[in-house]
């Protein structure tokens, strides 16, 4: 079988048998041969009956959620291509042939666009504006910007891709942010990604739609973050090391003033906490990307190569050590002027000048000391634990 229109479905017995009669339609008009699929989430309303009766065949998926029924109907599914779409009416299943095409062509994904930006039509009263202008917009922008992506809507409901493809990404998403993991693992896994202007038609039903619009995308969100280190870490974490770097540095040898406001110790120490979460931010993206390439979550990174073929335990010991050695001199001084003075009272910018670098290179040591042990154990994941030899 060359293609399987597949529609999740839970309690759509509404708009269900007029969805079931276009695929049907659709795949006559394209001339291939194919079935619909319905992917049944628990439906109470008979619909699992009106899509067996309208030509459809139903697959169960007991495990709740969007995503969870559309892993389901993609195991289950007997065509070479799916093609995946809602069941509420919103999508025209007679756009088959566009992206049959497509995933003829070599395609493994082929993403549908509403938006104007991809040449898609959102018809009046299709899509509520907070999703229009700003849900989709941001979050699609997000997902470009992460990963270098051609995609202009992460989160269309209507796209086609090759079965076997997509069972090799190993999805796992159960609720709606499963349409960024597609996109995302797609990418990672260096599929071939194209895009087909789509029409979106107004919700047929007269119920509230499944999904929730801050619960659902943030879950978006935080799946994009938590597949790009470098933005989730990296990049803030760089902004917090520079800025806190440089108004330590300023900071150092004495007061300054701007616009009539002086800065002194207590910005100092501010500087001071700016620079260590930076800097184990910066660690933690390091960390992350390593485990992430090591364990075959994401593509391998040369940077990373490149990483463990030096001796970076090493160095980052020393350089640790470097630092507490540099932290403990500054207490040291610090600790010999307030002797000077029979440990008594001590002038407050004066001694704190002293002991916030102290304090603070020994933290900042102690991050590169451990951080690099941390990253050395995740490079053991690189090698066999035990030599060959010896077994």
């Amino acid at each position: 079988m060359e293609v399987t229109i597949l529609m999740p479905c839970l309690n759509e017995a509404e708009t269900l048998q007029g969805c079931v009669v276009e695929a049907l339609a659709a795949i006559r008009a394209a001339g291939c041969d194919g079935e619909v699929l319905i992917a049944d989430n628990g439906s109470t309303d008979g619909s699992p009956e009106i899509a067996r009766q309208a030509g459809a065949r139903v697959v169960s998926v007991s495990e709740r959620g969007y995503g969870s029924a559309l892993i389901g109907g993609i195991q289950a599914a007997r065509g070479q291509y799916i093609l995946m779409g809602d069941a509420d009416g919103s999508y025209d299943f007679g756009e088959l042939p566009r992206f049959l095409a497509r995933a003829r062509g070599g395609a493994d994904l082929v993403m549908g666009c509403r938006f104007p930006r991809g040449g898609g039509t959102i018809l009046p009263g299709a899509m509520p504006w907070k999703h229009r202008w700003l849900g989709n917009p941001v979050l699609s922008w997000l997902g470009r910007l992460f990963f270098r992506t051609p995609v202009d809507d992460f989160h269309c409901g209507l796209r086609a891709f090759r079965r076997d493809a997509m069972l090799g990404l190993g999805l796992t998403c159960p609720g709606m942010e499963l349409a960024s993991e597609m996109v995302v693992k797609a990418v990672l896994g260096d599929l071939k990604i194209e895009q087909t202007p789509v029409t979106l038609r107004p919700d047929r039903r007269n119920r509230p739609p499944h999904l929730r619009s801050f619960r659902d995308g943030w879950r978006h969100l935080r799946f994009l973050l938590l597949f790009c280190p470098k933005w989730l870490f990296f990049m803030p974490g760089l902004s917090l090391l520079f800025v806190g770097l440089s108004g330590f540095l300023l900071l150092l040898p004495g007061p300054v003033s701007a616009g009539g406001v002086t800065f002194d110790t207590n910005t100092l120490l501010v500087c001071a906490m700016t620079l260590l979460v930076g800097t184990q931010a910066v660690f933690f993206s390091l960390q992350a990307k390593a485990y992430a390439t090591s364990v075959g979550l994401m593509r391998p990174d040369p940077r990373i190569e490149r990483l463990f073929s030096i001796a970076y335990l090493e160095i980052s010991t020393a350089v640790g050590l470097a630092l507490m050695f540099v932290g403990v001199g500054y207490l040291v001084v610090a600790t010999t002027v307030w002797q000077q003075t029979n440990f008594g009272p001590l002038s407050y910018s004066a001694s704190l000048r002293t002991v916030i670098p102290g304090v603070t290179a020994i933290a900042l040591g102690a991050q590169v000391l451990f951080s690099g042990f941390a990253l050395a154990v995740i490079g053991l994941l690189r090698r066999p634990a035990v030599d060959e030899r010896l077994g």
